[in-house]
């Protein structure tokens, strides 16, 4: 083997290891997300429900779902405006409405043996002060939250888990993605994001593929070099 068809064979074994790892499964989680309803378009809240104060007439959401990060994160689904929500709901001095759109995703994202609600909305009338989380709390219980104050339920669902670790079939998100993917389900719940475990590195399987080719092609030039006259 010449050493030219030597080199080319190590470097396509070396981009066969190196193409393979950008689409190693993908990690999400399943949890429910916040959002707001601006100009008639539902965006990723900046805020968690526990800090964010709405004022009268704002429209706000929760979805339930699997989610990568908050680019890949589900929209509450259905047409939500404040006035057909909260219609029936007279404002009050010294109170605030707020219209809730409450989503609790589909089928496909349920924890196992759960069949998720219908979607629904609700208007909640609070004091002027009050935080979203308080209002949820007035139209959607019972809540659930973990040790860390993370938010695992509304209305009851589900039942079980709370931000749990999801494989999926999406490429791979980048360490960025990941860890804001991880810091917004918590804070969209209610505090600050659990920590995650640094995934920042290669993985072991693409250093053992580097280290194996490596080695095959050294080999090869060995060889090559002994065939020398």
């Amino acid at each position: 083997m010449s050493r030219r068809r030597t080199c080319a064979l190590v470097l396509s074994l070396l981009l066969l290891v190196l193409g393979g790892a950008g689409q190693a499964q993908a990690v999400g989680y399943r949890y429910w997300s916040f959002w707001d309803l601006t100009g008639g378009k539902w965006t990723y809240a900046t805020q968690g429900p526990s800090t964010a104060r709405p004022s009268d007439g704002d429209v706000q959401g929760f979805r339930f779902a699997v989610s990568a990060d908050s680019q890949d994160a589900s929209k509450p689904r259905g047409d939500a405006d404040f006035a057909s929500i909260c219609a029936k709901t007279p404002a009050q001095a010294g109170h605030k409405r707020v219209a809730l759109v409450i989503d609790s995703g589909t089928t496909a994202d349920a924890p196992g043996g759960e069949t998720p609600p219908a979607p629904r909305t609700v208007c909640a009338r609070v004091p002027a002060d009050a935080t979203t989380a308080e209002a949820l709390a007035t139209v959607a219980k019972p809540l659930r939250y973990d040790t860390n104050a993370l938010l695992c339920a509304i209305a009851g669902y589900p039942g079980t888990g709370c931000g749990d670790q999801v494989a999926t079939s999406h490429t791979a998100p980048s360490a960025t993605s990941k860890a804001t993917s991880k810091a917004n389900a918590k804070d969209n719940a209610k505090d600050n994001a659990k920590a995650e475990p640094d995934r920042h590195g290669p993985s072991l399987g693409l250093l053992a593929g580097v280290v194996a080719v490596a080695a095959l092609g050294g080999a090869a030039v060995w060889q090559t070099r002994r065939r020398r006259p």
